[in-house]
């Protein structure tokens, strides 16, 4: 296990109706005029943002609106709420939505400070020296970015960039989290949210540090309970323990609790923003179709890893053949997510073969050529992997 400093900033409230306490807990840490940023969907319909504003109003905290937040977050937007904030003289941001809205809101709350283009933060030209405080009111349980320190914007260029920034700045000072935001929740998106917090717990498990059990037994154990809910809040989208606990585990996989002490990877995400980029696809289809890839190309790298993967998560029987045990792991996570309604091919996601070069060039302006730690990674290795993921 390698040393480590890890620090919860993170004040939780999770339960029914816990989003009627907004105004309670703004008030609770001086905030005095709040941009209050969301979404233009179930958000407005379930009048979920008319009991934020209220409870606000009730606790006499000032606000302004900023609407539109997009799965797949761009600059535009962020550009539009830093030059609100500053004209309102806004000190607090709070999030109402799912990971989007969040991870724009953060990248908002970095650039009210700044002296220049926020871009320069998530293109590595300048550092992030302060924030103002931003808070949530989480709506969809995928992203982790209720309690993470990572926020992920796409630049609208001729040709995309999707680039993330991690911070502890932008760390939320609170997210309220009610499980019952969840039932509006479709099928499809559900499963999205499923797999992009499967996928936040797979870049820090498939690791080459060792002496890392206690954070494998923890990881296998989110796993298997996102493993064992998901199918249930998709055929009951109203069954609270299968929300509560799926709301639950995607915080706990992006928190920072499963990857202390040990190297994490995030090749694969990488791989994904890509796809997300060029096509707009929703980011849990994209690593639907890329986890699987990865991880039949690079498994041979630390088979026992895999074979507990296998054993541990998926309940397979190890009969001594670690390359058969291996892939069956790797098969049943491609199953699984196939069964919960899943892309997981190139085909199904929509994107081409014939892309793949674009992706790899567009890859290394956003890598510099080399990329992962599981087992390094080029040009090269990335091209393999989209080709596999054509299959």
């Amino acid at each position: 296990m390698q040393n480590f400093s890890f620090k919860r900033h993170t004040d939780f409230s999770f339960g029914k109706d816990v989003e009627n306490e907004s105004g309670k807990y703004l008030k609770k840490y001086g905030a005095k005029k709040v941009l209050i940023h969301y979404g233009t969907g179930s958000v407005v319909k379930s009048n979920l943002l008319s009991r934020v504003k209220e409870s606000l109003k009730k606790e006499g905290v000032d606000y302004v609106l900023l609407g539109g937040a997009v799965p797949n977050p761009v600059d535009s937007l962020v550009y539009e709420g830093i030059e609100l904030s500053r004209k309102e003289n806004v000190d607090f941001i709070l999030a109402v939505g799912g990971g989007s809205a969040i991870d724009s809101a953060k990248a908002i709350a970095v650039g009210i400070p700044y002296d220049g283009d926020f871009w320069d933060l998530f293109d590595r030209k300048a550092q992030v020296n302060s924030a103002i405080p931003i808070a949530t009111v989480l709506t969809i349980p995928a992203a982790g970015s209720e309690a993470s320190a990572s926020s992920v914007i796409t630049k609208m260029e001729e040709t995309p960039l999707k680039r993330g920034l991690t911070t502890e700045h932008m760390i939320p000072v609170f997210s309220l989290m009610n499980p019952e935001l969840n039932y509006t929740l479709s099928a499809y998106q559900t499963a999205c949210g499923v797999v992009d917090m499967m996928s936040h717990i797979f870049e820090r498990y498939f690791t080459q540090t060792k002496g890392v059990d206690l954070t494998d037994r923890l990881c296998e154990a989110t796993l298997t309970s996102i493993i064992k809910y998901a199918p249930i809040a998709i055929k009951e989208p109203e069954n609270y323990e299968a929300r509560a606990n799926l709301t639950w585990a995607g915080t706990v996989a992006h928190d920072g609790t499963l990857g202390v002490g040990r190297e994490e990877d995030w090749g694969t995400h990488l791989l994904e923003h890509e796809l997300s980029a060029m096509y707009n696809v929703a980011h849990g289809a994209g690593l639907a179709v890329m986890f699987p890839a990865w991880m039949k190309y690079v498994y041979e790298e630390d088979i026992d890893r895999f074979v507990r993967f296998a054993t541990n998560v998926w309940d397979i029987e190890h009969k001594g053949d670690k390359k058969e045990t291996a892939l069956a792991g790797i098969n049943a996570t491609k199953s699984f997510f196939k069964l919960i309604g899943m892309p997981i091919n190139f085909e199904e996601l929509g994107a081409k073969k014939e892309d793949i070069s674009a992706l790899v060039s567009i890859l290394k302006i956003n890598t510099g050529g080399n990329f992962s730690s599981f087992k390094k990674l080029n040009m090269e290795d990335a091209k393999k992997i989209y080709e596999i993921a054509t299959e």
